[in-house]
């Protein structure tokens, strides 16, 4: 196999250049054995896949707020020295209760965080499971179906109306009139792009100028054609953009939110205040260090020692911690009746405090989904007069009504004809298809 330059301007060739550059036949297209090979030099057709953390990286950011840390050491403390105190009044509660309970606290709080967290992660993936995993392909003369993962450069590609374009591909031929594709997730632009065969001679054309191209991921909203692999995985366009995301990531670290900022700066302030409380409450009693009430100079020192850590314990606000996971747990779930998914607690409350939205476009405000509200028929002996039928439904879930429809039907009623007559032309003029079981994990998630 010879090597392929995929840094060529596939856009500006002929269709006919195209294929010779890619080492492909529009007729029978590539062979099992060749693109076996492509699969093995340039890997599977999916953009790369962020490294989840781990469980235990999950339980240590839990524990990085300085207030959790803080009553974690005060709790550490409080059980070490609650081991060395005496157990004379059976009726007293023990002293290893309170830090039990501090631990306890800690426990379900970070557990509550993760929880989120992991569950958060489950509805991500359910949203990603929603693409189009399939893509029809000609291989040794013959058109089959195979996983888009296992496109490679050079495959031959069918695309038609509702298809998820699998790969970046250089139009070929055109088996309808016209062939639109909706590219907003790339430009921004709502209005469908209409497509062509052509080339396109420009030096350096921008992704809205490639009009010969099809790009992964963007969605075909009529027309059936024939496409030539030229760039999969993270090559292609949406996996630029991905790269481009994950540099920027990389490079610049995320800011706090503002509720974590007040508490780490509350944390440090309690923690600086305690320490100079419990430094001059010991410092205060050196002098009664040698009582003999307290059997020694050193026993003396660590009594007043567990003092002044009892008074650290007594001014951390135990219940904090839980208090606020609570209540963003709370603010979470209500957001995702809402199906808006928080993956960070604290997130939640950096929307309580956003006083401008700034968006563009319009697709970032709406759901991309267009629905009948009424059905029209037309009544009476020369179809003079109209009929209205509300129906219910806001979405594409196949779940709703026609009201007052069924009563209309009896045998004999006009209506039951031009309901037929129309029923069978939405059944042949489109190319929509009911998947369910694709969308239930999310909406389990949601409805939960």
């Amino acid at each position: 196999m010879a090597e392929i330059d995929l840094n060529q301007p596939f856009y500006g060739y002929p269709v006919e250049k195209v294929v010779a550059a890619v080492q492909t036949n529009l007729q029978k297209g590539l062979t099992k054995v060749e693109a076996s090979a492509r699969l093995t030099k340039y890997g599977p057709n999916e953009l790369e896949k962020e490294e989840k953390e781990s469980i235990w990286e999950k339980i240590k950011e839990q524990f990085e707020d300085n207030l959790v840390r803080i009553l974690l050491l005060a709790a550490v403390i409080s059980f070490v020295i609650s081991q060395f105190e005496d157990h004379e009044d059976s009726h007293a509660v023990p002293p290893w209760v309170e830090p039990c309970v501090i631990f306890t606290i800690l426990i379900l709080n970070a557990a509550v965080g993760i929880w989120q967290d992991l569950d958060a992660e489950r509805a991500i993936e359910a949203l990603k499971d929603l693409q189009s995993p399939h893509a029809m392909v000609l291989r040794d003369g013959e058109w089959t179906q195979i996983e888009a993962k296992d496109l490679v450069i050079g495959d031959v590609v069918e695309i038609k109306q509702g298809d998820r374009i699998p790969a970046d591909l250089r139009m070929a031929d055109l088996k309808t009139i016209t062939l639109k594709t909706d590219q907003s997730i790339l430009t921004g632009e709502v209005n469908p792009v209409n497509k062509i065969t052509d080339s396109v001679q420009k030096d350096k054309a921008a992704v809205q100028d490639k009009i010969n191209f099809l790009f992964s991921g963007t969605l075909v909203s009529n027309g059936t054609a024939i496409g030539i692999v030229c760039n999969t995985g993270m090559r292609t366009e949406i996996g630029k953009i991905q790269k481009e995301v994950q540099d920027a990531a990389k490079e610049k670290q995320e800011d706090d939110d503002p509720l974590s900022k007040r508490l780490d700066e509350f944390g440090d302030k309690l923690a600086k205040y305690v320490t100079y409380i419990c430094i001059i409450c010991w410092v205060m009693n050196i002098g009664n260090f040698s009582d003999p009430a307290y059997g020694g100079t050193i026993m003396g020192a660590l009594y007043y020692f567990k003092v002044a850590v009892a008074l650290a314990v007594a001014a951390i606000p135990e219940g904090l911690p839980a208090v606020i996971t609570t209540c963003l747990a709370l603010g979470a779930r209500r957001m995702a009746k809402q199906k808006a998914i928080v993956r960070k607690l604290p997130k939640v409350q950096t929307l309580g405090c956003t006083t401008i939205i700034c968006s563009d476009k319009t697709g970032t405000l709406t759901t991309n989904e267009m629905c009948v509200k009424e059905l029209v028929l037309l009544t009476g002996q020369e179809a003079s007069s109209l009929q209205v039928f509300p129906i219910e439904g806001t979405s594409y879930h196949p779940e709703g009504k026609i009201d007052g429809l069924e009563s209309k039907l009896f045998k004999g009623n006009d209506l039951s004809g031009n309901l037929k007559r129309l029923c069978q032309s939405m059944a042949l003029c489109n190319e929509s298809q009911i998947i369910r079981g694709q969308r239930q994990s999310l909406k389990k998630w949601i409805t939960n």
